[in-house]
């Protein structure tokens, strides 16, 4: 989870700038607004790539982690619920 917390931190200061000055700029220049609309596409698509890999990312390896606690919690019941008549002597 330190990773996706690190990326957050170092991505969303530069974008919180980049969308604030995408909503101000064209309200104040009109004409820059018509300029920087394939620009802000182009930020937003980048933006939805990088979110959808890293849902992906987090998504598997917190999958592989369930899985294997799962397996771990199988394991462990399935020697609880032995037999005592093959328990060792202490």
């Amino acid at each position: 989870m330190a990773l996706f917390e690190d990326l957050l931190e170092e991505a969303l200061g530069p974008v919180a700038i980049g969308v604030g000055a995408l909503l101000v700029v064209p309200a104040l220049f009109p004409s820059v607004g018509r300029a920087l609309r394939p620009v802000a596409k182009q930020a937003i698509k980048a933006g939805v790539s990088v979110y959808d890999w890293t849902v992906t990312t987090v998504t598997e390896a917190t999958g592989d982690l369930v899985a294997e606690a799962r397996a771990e919690l199988q394991s462990e019941s399935r020697r609880v619920e032995a037999p005592k008549g093959h328990a060792h002597a202490s």
